[in-house]
């Protein structure tokens, strides 16, 4: 009976080893992996914390999407999704994912930070939203290079979009991103439609640039292993969009010409 159950302890200790690790230098519970890149943050077009619980729900099933589940927010967060904003979960939970602790972040604490269920559901806060089929415009993305591009491209996007890519690579790697193409709608202090580029776990820290117009900017390389992009566009004229390449490299592979680097 003891050797059974020592049996049966050790199966499942290593069923969940399995489960819960690295792969590819990147923390992860393979599980849940697929679905937890389908998981995005989303604010209003008229800025942080504008949504209602209804609203949430409406955004994410606009987008073809739902509002993200706790477990689902924590398997994102658990290969790297880092966001300092508090959003709207599945049955009107309010919480948010914190993988570096912070001063001004989180409490100082890694984990969800959760605000539990709300009672009011006319509290405005983001939104979670989950959509594992359609990860066109943001995501969670952990490969080792990958192509990046506008909704719709090479069409012209679309008005009034917001899309947020949270980059992660195998730690000790930098990351290289190139753009291919870019024609994003001009105007003199890019307030109107422009992409944004972070070298840090969110969009609240490590604030790299801000770009619009249709030239081409110089390749960027990371400080550290993560990364992270915002296209934004407003409620009037569009252009034809962008398109861009992220890899991941060793110190060693890092281009001296036409390349801006983090400080």
């Amino acid at each position: 009976m003891r050797v059974s159950i020592l049996l049966w302890t050790f199966g499942f200790l290593l069923k969940e080893a399995q489960a819960w690790g690295f792969k590819n230098g990147i923390f992860h519970n393979s599980i849940w992996l697929e679905q937890a890149a389908g998981v995005y943050h989303r604010e209003s077009r008229k800025g942080r914390y504008q949504l209602t619980y209804k609203e949430a729900k409406e955004l994410c099933k606009f987008e073809g999407g739902k509002l993200a589940s706790y477990k689902q927010l924590e398997a994102a967060r658990q290969i790297g999704f880092h966001v300092c904003a508090a959003g709207w979960l599945f049955n009107g939970r309010v919480g948010y994912p914190i993988v570096k602790a912070g001063v001004h972040c989180g409490f100082g604490k890694v984990g969800i930070i959760d605000y539990g269920y709300r009672l009011n559901k006319s509290e405005r806060w983001d939104s979670y939203c989950y959509n594992p089929n359609s990860k066109e415009c943001g995501g969670v993305l952990t490969d080792k290079e990958k192509i990046i591009q506008s909704p719709g491209f090479p069409e012209e996007y679309q008005d009034e979009q917001i899309c947020t890519w949270h980059i992660r690579v195998r730690l000790g790697q930098k990351i290289r991103l190139q753009f291919l193409e870019f024609d994003v709608e001009d105007d003199t202090s890019c307030l109107a439609d422009y992409l944004e580029v972070y070298d840090s776990y969110d969009d609240v820290s490590g604030f790299a640039g801000r770009y619009c117009g249709d030239y081409l900017p110089d390749d960027i390389v990371s400080t550290g292993n993560v990364m992270t992009l915002k296209f934004l566009s407003d409620a009037s004229v569009t252009a034809g969009g962008f398109q861009l390449k992220y890899s991941a490299i060793d110190a060693s592979e890092v281009p001296q010409n036409h390349t801006r680097y983090f400080n």
